[in-house]
């Protein structure tokens, strides 16, 4: 299918959906609000739009999209009944350790599941160190993106800085990544809606599985550590801190979003 049908109808289905969504949202309004770092309320439910424009690529990977699939409901499962208990990986892993059982715990374990299902299914069931490397890559890609999910319209630049050029490398997933992303960065950029990690780890989840589909095994096992590594960065540093001062990366954060 042409790269430009999947992009457009990617773009289209989260311009259907979200509207839809914001006048009927599942469960009223207050379930899906939030506060976001200026203490402006913002709603999550661009996540679920977002994870039925990834879906979309169904018509050119049913396995890219029951990735993404896979890892929106994880993240769905956090953003509704997570607490504001324990961050980040370390955080999860450690009350793991406790005996306490987050829900940023079990989508950990779940993106893990979602990662070797779509490897192992792109790699036709043929397991060795690369499936594993591209289950990583699936998994780390998902959980990644929600790292960037801090400013408006962050994560959604990162999704498109990462999906045009596998996209112009022929990938028909990549472009249902770059059309999703499009379609959802007016409102995101704003601050009306925001992703969630719903929306970053579908996203993250399928991009991880265009890279699988594209890369061979050397690349896999690069692309790996550069994620686990600026995930173990992410431990350390202030990903808002390091763009604020790094020219540039400042000016392309602040790219598009309103001037308080």
């Amino acid at each position: 299918m042409n790269r430009l049908l999947v992009a457009a109808l990617a773009a289209g289905t989260v311009r259907a959906v979200l509207p839809a969504l914001r006048r009927r949202p599942p469960g009223g309004a207050r379930v899906w609000d939030r506060t976001n770092h200026a203490g402006r309320t913002v709603s999550l439910l661009e996540g679920p739009a977002v994870v039925a424009g990834c879906a979309s690529v169904l018509v050119v990977s049913p396995t890219a999209a029951a990735a993404a699939v896979g890892g929106g409901a994880m993240g769905l499962l956090d953003d509704l009944a997570g607490g504001a208990g324990s961050k980040g990986l370390k955080g999860h892993l450690g009350a793991l350790r406790r005996g306490e059982v987050t829900t940023g715990a079990v989508k950990v374990l779940g993106l893990g599941v979602v990662g070797v299902l779509a490897a192992g299914s792109v790699d036709r069931g043929r397991w060795g160190g690369s499936t594993l490397a591209g289950a990583g890559l699936v998994a780390g890609g998902a959980n990644l993106l929600n790292l960037f999910d801090l400013r408006p319209g962050r994560a959604l630049k990162v999704t498109l800085l990462l999906g045009l050029p596998s996209a112009a490398a022929g990938s028909g997933v990549s472009a249902g990544v770059v059309g999703a992303g499009l379609a959802a960065l007016p409102e995101d950029l704003q601050g009306r809606t925001m992703m969630g990690d719903t929306g970053a780890n579908a996203l993250g989840a399928l991009v991880g599985t265009a890279l699988v589909e594209q890369l061979g095994a050397r690349a896999r096992w690069t692309a790996l550590a550069v994620v686990v590594a600026l995930t173990l960065a992410s431990e350390r540093v202030s990903f808002s801190a390091v763009i604020a001062r790094t020219p540039g990366l400042r000016e392309l954060d602040a790219w598009g979003r309103p001037r308080s």
